[in-house]
């Protein structure tokens, strides 16, 4: 197949990298949230067996964050081959592994059946889902800020932003949906599965938009390839990876714990029913995509630093408030504290898909943006809901975890302030970045 090779900043370009990177990622992370819904549901019961209530659901957690410990591998895996062979191509492959992995869960014989070769398989397909994730995101970003004019690369990173957004929005209500038409009985048995094997539709289409993407035009004409990216990245940019990484983690932690975490507790401890949950945190997706919105936008006016560092100590604040008010059990008051936490976790996550590409030089920038974005999962994705479930069981109540969750953010907010502002930045063929506007300066070497 052949393709035109736009120009940074044509429209129509534009518009199918903007099309391509919302979609795909979508699917991916539809492919990997559903996970977390089906680990908070109903893992513990299918492939862990005999554990206990609390000894399952840490089980199905353990399995759930094996994939954020594959995901920086992912990061380095798809960063070598998107900085030395191109964006476009890294991602295809990384939609593939990603949707095989998730049918195939779809298709696993539970622990009854299979003893314990279930959990054993389950593992490595979720380790297999975190390799895939950890190239998604990077490549999506980078060829939407590779392809956007400086001065709207946070509107255009915004929309990839939606992809996470779309996802789970999806996955939620899948999981909705069955839940609604199908007893437990068979919700159990088999009504689980659905939402993997549909995997396989979804990725169908995103595969089809994907492969009708050219490839980026700053990639293209940058001729010094890194012979080994992230030995470079390691070298010479070790310090806005971890700032990054920082600066990134507590959205993970908000994210997760506010879902997937929440979801476990809300009902298995406190009993309430899922499905006004799952209906509540499907309102808070379409509320997060409107502030990712609003956020994204701000950025290109008032800059990555400041908005990033504002949404994230707003953060930071609310989750000392969100367990106690789940912990009321009332349903106005579980609202308030769901929708809230979306919405401020909306506007952490608006400008980072433009920040951490801005942070990095052309030749090495996949696996750099990649690797910051991913590591924050470790902290803040894999270790959070583990880390709560602890504190639930040791103080009988969630309230602790509002207090773990706000000290990572005060963490993040010090990270953020730690890099630089890149706003108005442009990413020229020789991966030197060179301010346009005004409070692009400091990035500028």
């Amino acid at each position: 197949m052949t393709h035109d090779t736009p120009s940074a900043g044509d429209p129509a370009a534009l518009r199918r990298v903007a099309a391509a990177a919302l979609l795909g990622t979508a699917v991916e992370f539809y492919d990997f949230f559903i996970y977390g819904t089906a680990a908070a549901l109903v893992f513990g019961r299918v492939f862990f067996p005999g554990l206990g209530a609390v000894g399952s659901l840490l089980a199905a957690f353990s399995v759930y964050a094996v994939a954020f410990v594959a995901r920086p591998l992912g990061a380095v895996l798809f960063g070598h081959f998107g900085d030395r062979l191109g964006r476009r191509a890294t991602l295809v492959v990384s939609l593939l592994l990603m949707g095989l992995s998730t049918a195939a869960v779809g298709l696993l014989p539970d622990y009854g059946r299979w003893g314990g070769w279930a959990p054993v398989l389950l593992t490595v397909l979720r380790f297999c889902q975190g390799l895939g994730l950890g190239g998604e995101w990077g490549g999506a970003a980078l060829l939407l800020a590779e392809h956007a004019p400086a001065g709207r690369r946070g509107r255009y990173g915004g929309l990839l932003q939606l992809g996470p957004c779309a996802g789970f929005f999806l996955a939620t209500g899948v999981f909705l949906v069955l839940g609604a038409v199908l007893d437990e009985a068979a919700f159990l048995a088999w009504g689980w599965r659905v939402p993997f094997l549909v995997s396989l539709v979804l990725v169908a289409i995103g595969l089809f938009v994907r492969l009708r993407v050219a490839e980026s035009p700053v990639f293209r004409a940058e001729r010094a390839r890194s012979r080994v990216p992230v030995a470079e990245v390691l070298a010479r940019h070790g310090r806005p990876v971890l700032l990054g990484a920082g600066a990134v983690m507590s959205g993970y932690a908000l994210f997760y714990l506010t879902t997937t975490y929440a979801l476990a507790h809300l009902t298995a401890d406190l009993g309430v029913a899922r499905t006004p949950v799952l209906g509540l945190l499907m309102a808070g997706a379409v509320l997060k995509g409107g502030t990712v919105v609003l956020a994204s936008r701000a950025s290109d006016r008032f800059g990555r630093r400041r908005t990033l560092a504002t949404a994230t100590a707003l953060a930071a604040l609310w989750s000392a408030v969100l367990f106690p008010l789940l912990e009321t059990g009332r349903t106005a008051w579980i609202a308030l504290a769901l929708l809230g936490a979306m919405a401020l976790l909306g506007a952490m996550l608006g400008p980072v898909a433009a920040y951490l590409p801005e942070l990095f030089l052309t030749r090495v920038r996949y696996t750099g943006a990649a690797l910051a974005y991913n590591l924050a999962g470790v902290v803040g994705g894999a270790t959070a809901p583990l880390v709560a479930t602890r504190l639930t069981a040791a103080y009988g109540t969630a309230v602790p975890v509002g207090w773990y969750l706000a000290a990572l953010g005060g963490v993040s907010v010090l990270c953020v302030l730690g890099l630089p502002e890149t706003r108005g930045a442009e990413l020229d063929a020789a991966g030197r970045r060179i301010p346009v506007l005004g409070g692009g300066a400091a990035a500028g070497r």
